[in-house]
């Protein structure tokens, strides 16, 4: 079935545009959303008139998110999650944790805007595509880290240096002991007295 599109459609084509779609596409979705009409002389300039109202403001809105899309440049966020021995994920990230994590950001990002080809599923830094307009496309870079990861490498570290302290401590108080008991001279005998002898 031919239709003429009133709204932009993603891999389909722009306001104004004529294609040829699938019959139960058109009728189950594209025309009940009011996404396109069926091609008549009418409809073609009723979309027409339309598409001049919507040139316009489409421009601003462009602009509008030409200046959001800069502001996101560099933008990141991190995700903690649980990982296994072999560092596999418990779960995955999906575009909803994504939203979550960039609430109270700078910029808001809808999880309708998160163009997350799958769910990611291992640790690591991932460029994820933010459709801000469909000509305007920005990036933010999700982190990944693993939970705890922090402390699990200092907590051993100290541990170790508090074991090496007391083993020291230790060594050193039983060798102060052995010094005590075994390694002092004997103090020297006393001489006897000589005798003196008496004038009878």
């Amino acid at each position: 079935m031919e239709v003429i599109l009133r709204n932009h459609v993603e891999h389909l084509g722009r306001r104004g545009d004529i294609v040829t779609v699938a019959n139960g596409y058109a009728r189950n979705y594209l025309l009940p959303q009011k996404l396109a009409l069926q091609v008549t002389e009418a409809n073609k300039r009723q979309v027409e008139r339309e598409r001049s109202l919507a040139e316009a403001r489409e421009a601003e809105e462009r602009v509008a998110a030409e200046a959001v899309a800069s502001r996101m440049a560099g933008l990141e966020c991190t995700i903690v999650r649980r990982v296994g021995q072999t560092g596999t994920l418990y779960g995955s990230v999906t575009s909803a944790d994504i939203a979550e994590a960039f609430e109270g950001a700078e910029v808001e990002i809808s999880k309708k805007q998160i163009r997350l080809r799958e769910a990611i599923k291992s640790l690591g830094a991932f460029p994820v595509p933010i459709k801000l307009h469909h000509d305007v496309t920005a990036e933010v870079v999700v982190n990944v880290v693993a939970e705890g990861y922090g402390s699990q490498v200092a907590a051993p570290q100290a541990d170790e240096a508090g074991e090496i302290g007391k083993t020291g401590e230790a060594e050193v108080a039983a060798a102060s002991a052995d010094t005590s008991d075994d390694e002092l001279p004997d103090a020297p005998a006393s001489e006897p007295e000589p005798e003196v002898e008496t004038e009878s």
